[in-house]
């Protein structure tokens, strides 16, 4: 005899779809790019494939752990950021896209679990939102969301300039 089905919290769900959906976006952008191109200019930015996705790794799990430890005295200081986009010397893109996918399956993990997505979470202070701002959960889980689509527009960019290969045609492809 088996129990009854789990109930499916539908927007939990849809969260973790969502977010896996605009990861696949961002994967595929870099699709069968070698290191050297990950790390290479291709506009008048200093925005590399290989940077924005050092980024989005370090976002992603700075917001969950901002998430888990509701540190109401935590604080982000500029310097914090001086290599935020870079991906560094020892750094390849398939070593960074495994250490994302852990960063992913912690987020899935933490969506799925959280206690209450209505509750508020003290976000650091910052040089450029220098007050202490508070979050619901899912206001927190979403802008891990558009962060990530955000850069995945970025990303798109670089590619198609790196070597005319754009999402929507290696999506389909």
């Amino acid at each position: 005899m088996t129990g009854a089905p789990m109930a499916v919290d539908r927007e939990r769900e849809d969260l973790v779809q969502l977010l896996d959906e605009q990861r696949e976006m961002f994967r595929i952008a870099l699709r069968g790019i070698d290191d050297e191109q990950a790390r290479r200019r291709t506009t008048a930015s200093e925005l590399t494939l290989g940077g924005l996705l050092h980024h989005i790794i370090r976002c992603e799990r700075t917001w969950t752990k901002v998430l888990v430890e509701r540190d109401e005295n935590a604080e982000q200081k500029l310097e914090d950021y001086a290599d935020e986009y870079t991906i560094g010397e020892d750094e390849t893109v398939a070593g960074l896209l495994a250490e994302w996918e852990r960063v992913a399956a912690r987020t899935t993990e933490l969506v799925r679990s959280v206690d209450d997505l209505n509750v508020s979470i003290p976000t650091p202070t910052n040089p450029w939102v220098p007050g202490r701002v508070w979050w619901s959960a899912r206001f927190l889980i979403l802008h891990i969301l558009r962060e990530i689509a955000h850069h995945s527009g970025h990303a798109d960019i670089i590619r198609e300039q790196l070597d005319g290969a754009n999402t929507t045609a290696q999506r389909a492809g």
